[in-house]
């Protein structure tokens, strides 16, 4: 593509792309649990979320949860304890478990029946670049109306295909979108 950057920084320009700030959002809005899996109370909130149902059993077997029923119920009473890979995957199967649950909540609230979600694009921090070689980049905002693709994207952790689909959303804003490419933050709500 012709305004995708292909030296990022080399100046001093800081920033992230584009659909990891929106993986991050994403991932903010699915509401995960904030103790870490590390403490007893963390570890026993995401078994008791991969356990309370046959299907989210199921979930989290396909997710790599392989621990057997005997072994996830000695965790859950506390008399063996998780090592540390298995808290690894204790920890990877709860986000891909709870990012397929909040997907379809997530996508009907930021498609809002066709008129979408307002985004805003804080551009890329240039404040160690020297004064000739700044570009001015200010703050913008577009609506996004689909998010199908990005919310699938983030939903299956594949990364070129969430930048492609965000890549396809930035396009409108118009002959600009590559200043947009990297950027400090990107904010929506849903």
């Amino acid at each position: 593509m012709p305004e995708r950057n292909i030296d990022f920084g080399k100046y001093g320009a800081r920033g992230i792309k584009g659909h990891e700030a929106v993986a991050r959002q994403l991932d903010a809005l699915a509401g995960y649990i904030a103790t870490p899996v590390t403490a007893r109370r963390g570890l026993l909130a995401r078994l008791h979320y991969l356990t309370r149902s046959d299907h989210a059993r199921a979930a989290a077997r396909a997710a790599g949860l392989t621990a057997t029923d005997r072994t996830v119920r000695a965790w859950l009473a506390a008399t063996r304890s998780p090592s540390r890979k298995n808290l690894e995957r204790i920890e990877q199967a709860y986000r891909t478990v709870r990012r397929e649950n909040v997907a379809r909540y997530l996508l009907a609230r930021l498609n809002r029946e066709g008129r979408g979600t307002r985004v805003e694009f804080h551009p890329l921090n240039q404040s160690q670049v020297d004064r000739p070689r700044q570009r001015p980049v200010e703050f913008r905002t577009l609506n996004v109306r689909r998010w199908d693709r990005i919310v699938a994207a983030w939903v299956a952790g594949d990364d070129q295909a969430l930048d492609d689909a965000w890549i396809d959303q930035v396009a409108d804003l118009g002959s600009q979108w590559g200043q947009y490419e990297y950027v400090t933050n990107i904010g929506f709500a849903a």
